[in-house]
């Protein structure tokens, strides 16, 4: 199965963000496509759980056919709203409620199947014979395609990993954020053929004025002219150089930077440019 480089992150796209009517979503999703962002992802407990069908009446409205995106949805998060009555945050990895939580997501999103399923976080609970269970079944019934894992550490990966097929973890990965690099992480997915995909790629760069986003700032803004690029772009290029081949996951709604963080794909960062970013973000030399 084939996924965009650049994936369109649609947390923000309802009540937890910008609110879009469902005439903008469209717009957006059709501007996505057109840019060559084919990929949305969602999870169940986005806007509380209302995104998902939000977006799926939107993607009616938009005149695209179903075989043109690919849906990537995660379940497993037990959030505390007023649409869902939990006494308290938690996790839920049994057969039955994974399988529920899939058919919810496809009548939402008004379609037959997910392209990924991905669970959402690890449970100290979870029993990989049970995944392993809904997961064979979702597949045999074709309601998803491929299976993945969200924020999962290397011996999670390995205990649900013996039972089954993992395509993909999505992990927090970004400049201000690349532990995965130096915990076994990337290490463990690139010997199991595991395909990342990182939230929050853009890290605290823009969010935060510290001492490490001020170097930052510096050292990108010594290579926007090298590169004939914005500082976004450039620290989107910086986790695409990395051997694993991450698939960022961008949670902008804002058209233009949709369309920079594409182009991003094609910048090639020299090894040494490279390393002097990640200089930058540590404030010391590499051992």
């Amino acid at each position: 199965m084939i996924y965009s480089r650049l994936i369109a992150g649609t947390m923000t796209w309802g009540s937890w963000g910008k609110q879009l009517s469902k005439k903008e979503m469209a717009s957006l999703i059709n501007f996505c496509v057109a840019n060559n962002i084919t990929t949305f992802d969602h999870a169940d407990i986005y806007g509380a759980y209302t995104t998902e069908a939000e977006f799926g009446k939107a993607f009616a409205e938009s005149g695209l056919k179903r075989e043109d995106i690919q849906l990537i949805s995660k379940c497993g998060i037990q959030y505390q709203s007023d649409n869902r009555k939990n006494k308290v945050k938690h996790y839920n990895y049994s057969k039955d409620y994974i399988i529920w939580s899939v058919e919810e997501s496809l009548k939402h999103h008004d379609t037959d199947y997910l392209d990924m399923l991905l669970l959402h976080r690890p449970s100290p609970l979870m029993v990989a014979e049970e995944i392993a269970e809904a997961i064979t079944i979702l597949k045999k019934d074709g309601k998803i395609r491929d299976f993945g894992v969200s924020n999962f550490t290397p011996s999670q990966m390995d205990m649900i990993g013996l039972r089954m097929d993992i395509d993909v973890n999505q992990i927090e990965f970004s400049l201000t954020e690349h532990t995965a690099m130096h915990d076994g992480t990337l290490d463990f997915m690139m010997t199991n053929g595991i395909k990342p995909m990182a939230w929050s790629p853009l890290g605290s760069v823009f969010k935060e004025d510290t001492e490490q986003t001020r170097r930052i700032h510096k050292q990108l803004g010594a290579l926007k002219d090298k590169y004939n690029a914005t500082e976004d772009q450039l620290l989107l290029a910086w986790i695409m150089k990395h051997p694993s081949g991450f698939h960022p996951v961008v949670g902008t709604t804002t058209k233009e930077r949709l369309q920079q963080a594409v182009a991003a794909a094609k910048i090639n960062l020299e090894t040494e440019d490279w390393f002097l970013i990640l200089v930058a973000a540590q404030g010391h030399k590499v051992p």
